[in-house]
């Protein structure tokens, strides 16, 4: 039976869901607000939402940049510390974990035992560096402010969309931590996340977007396999790491079509 909390929103619900993930997903400073015990898990549809709006900072920072005189290398760099900013590099964080525990764990305790050190190993600074790399190399090709925004938006928020399907169809690892305590998806609630971040990807054109999608899809399958193959489930590490996965993956492809 759902509970009243985890039922569809209502207009003001839903701008309550907004808020709370824009307070779990970004480090923005925004008023108090009383969720009244609305679960992450279901306000997770949302997620796209909170990524648009670290997209904008992006953007604005780009355009700020170039306005200036900046180069195109370090207006990008610029833009991707602003984003890294404004998320508190939270799924920077769930990246090198992951890469740490399932790089070097042996058995599914330890790579969860790994995951939890708040130490950045090998994996992990490698993941790091190759996701920095990645990004900013394709930032700084576009040379244009309009190509850095459709770029950023389709990234951060199609990424995002992914999350509450992600949280549906795998159990959390653990008994406890963020993902056990977020609580469950429901269908309607992943589904409604996956068409936002679909409606971001459009950004794109309807080619790329249809490209975005398929690439978006085969990461999906296959990260869900190895999670369930190295720990049997998703953390809150691999929600974040799944974000970096998208992302990298539509900027290559937002690459190819805006250039």
């Amino acid at each position: 039976m759902l509970k009243l909390k985890d039922m569809p929103p209502s207009p003001r619900q839903a701008l309550d869901d907004i808020a709370l993930c824009f307070v779990f997903f970004t480090r923005l400073p925004l008023p108090v607000v009383d969720f009244r015990d609305r679960s992450l898990a279901a306000a997770i549809w949302a997620a796209p939402v909170a990524g648009l709006a670290v997209a904008l900072i992006g953007a604005l920072v780009y355009a700020i940049g170039t306005w200036l005189g900046l180069a195109d290398g370090p207006a990008a760099a610029l833009t991707l510390a602003a984003t890294l900013l404004a998320t508190g590099c939270m799924h920077e964080d769930g990246l090198s974990d992951v890469a740490d525990g399932f790089g070097g764990g042996k058995t599914r305790e330890k790579k969860l035992e790994i995951m939890r050190d708040s130490r950045i190993g090998a994996y992990g600074a490698c993941a790091l560096g190759l996701s920095l790399l990645i990004r900013w190399s394709v930032l700084s090709e576009f040379g244009s402010p309009v190509q850095v925004l459709v770029a950023l938006i389709a990234a951060h928020a199609a990424s995002r969309g992914l999350l509450g399907a992600f949280m549906r169809l795998l159990p959390p690892a653990r008994s406890d931590g963020l993902s056990a305590d977020a609580g469950t998806v429901s269908a309607e609630t992943a589904i409604a996340g996956a068409v936002l971040g679909a409606v971001a990807g459009l950004t794109l054109g309807f080619g790329g977007a249809v490209a975005a999608l398929i690439l978006l899809g085969l990461l999906f399958a296959a990260f869900r396999m190895l999670c369930l193959n190295q720990i049997g489930g998703q953390t809150g590490d691999t929600v974040g790491a799944l974000q970096q996965f998208g992302e990298i993956a539509i900027l290559l492809v937002a690459s190819v079509c805006l250039s």
